[in-house]
């Protein structure tokens, strides 16, 4: 019964991840049609510290959509593991690459097809290979496993991290390096991911009856939420206004997966009791995913596409060829030039003659 009820658990976290990423992908592309409307009026851009957005409908409905998503993942985190969750993301990249060719007028090539292809491919290697995290069902035990001095250690460097990317190098560095502002809503998103993952246990436990709403933890849970999330919506909508679509939603995928999965690791002990073969079937999906992402983004704006790949061959023969045909080329123009030269060479000649003759 218990196994049967665990495949029931994973079909709805698998089905509630890809409906996250659905929701997901497509909030990018209404929060910055919503913010480009905004730059066409000329009002104070979001990456300068404006907040002209709030009064834009279309940035809302972004809002909206990512809040759906993020519900949807949250009841995910409740009912499969992080490392089954979190790599699913990559679908939020292939729906917002794909969105953007339709509605931002971003082309995708045929590079960025492969790379969508190999995100995918990557996703499903990791969903297969993924570390079974350990059974935690109560808050307790979720207490537990969040006063770890692992977990303290690497939370206290998170926060450290973030508020120096906050402070002293986003005010400097952030409108013109692409990594700052996508950094700190990546190390924070990991700690946000822990949040709710307690609190969808807090919420089943609510739902078994047991007094959760006196449990302290629930209340922190809660508080955590709401900080991380707001930051992460502020400086995701920074990093949307001043950089590519195309571009900040892989980079942002590749570290918020790094760090969700190196926080779950540190959380669950998921690596622990894992086979060789599941940790190279891991760390092999998670690459793939890389490469997919890296050629969806590096080489967007080359004008490249199925079309284009026979012209593409037909260079190559041709650039093959070259050596050949540049020396009978060569052969021919030295021959060429020769004839020119001794027919140049004759009337010449004969004009020379014409004219003394005429002169007499």
């Amino acid at each position: 019964m218990s196994q049967t009820r665990g495949k029931y658990d994973f079909c709805i976290g698998l089905v509630l991840a890809m409906s996250s990423s659905i929701f997901i992908g497509g909030s990018f592309i209404l929060k910055k049609k919503g913010l480009l409307r905004l730059a066409r009026k000329g009002s104070m851009r979001a990456g300068q510290g404006g907040h002209a957005y709030l009064k834009e409908w279309l940035w809302w409905a972004g809002l909206l959509s990512m809040g759906a998503g993020e519900v949807a993942n949250f009841a995910a985190y409740a009912f499969a593991p992080a490392t089954l969750v979190t790599p699913l993301g990559a679908l939020s990249v292939l729906v917002s690459a794909i969105l953007s060719s339709f509605f931002l007028n971003e082309k995708l090539n045929l590079h960025g097809k492969i790379g969508c292809l190999l995100s995918i491919l990557g996703s499903t290697v990791m969903v297969i290979h993924a570390p079974q995290e350990e059974e935690v069902e109560t808050l307790d035990e979720m207490s537990h496993k969040l006063g770890d001095p692992g977990f303290v250690v690497f939370a206290t460097f998170v926060v450290i991290v973030s508020l120096i990317l906050i402070c002293v190098v986003g005010p400097r560095h952030g409108q013109t390096n692409i990594l700052v502002y996508i950094t700190i809503c990546s190390v924070i998103g990991a700690l946000s991911v822990s949040c709710v993952k307690g609190l969808g246990i807090a919420i089943k436990e609510l739902f078994a009856g047991k007094p959760v709403l006196k449990h302290p933890l629930s209340w922190i849970l809660l508080l955590s939420l709401t900080v991380c999330v707001s930051t992460q919506i502020n400086y995701l909508n920074r990093a949307l206004d001043i950089f590519n679509t195309s571009i900040v939603t892989p980079i942002y995928y590749v570290i918020f997966t790094t760090s969700v999965l190196t926080c779950s690791a540190i959380l669950f002990k998921e690596w622990q009791h894992m086979a060789a073969d599941d940790i190279i079937g891991t760390f092999s999906g998670f690459l793939t995913i890389i490469v997919g992402i890296f050629l969806l983004h590096a080489f967007k704006d080359v004008n490249f596409t199925l079309a284009n790949l026979p012209l593409s061959l037909r260079k190559d023969e041709r650039a093959a060829n070259g050596t050949l045909l540049s020396t009978y080329d060569s052969f021919n123009d030295e021959e060429s030039s020769a004839c020119l030269g001794e027919m140049q060479s004759t009337e010449s000649l004969s004009a020379r003659r014409n004219g003394s003759l005429s002169a007499f």
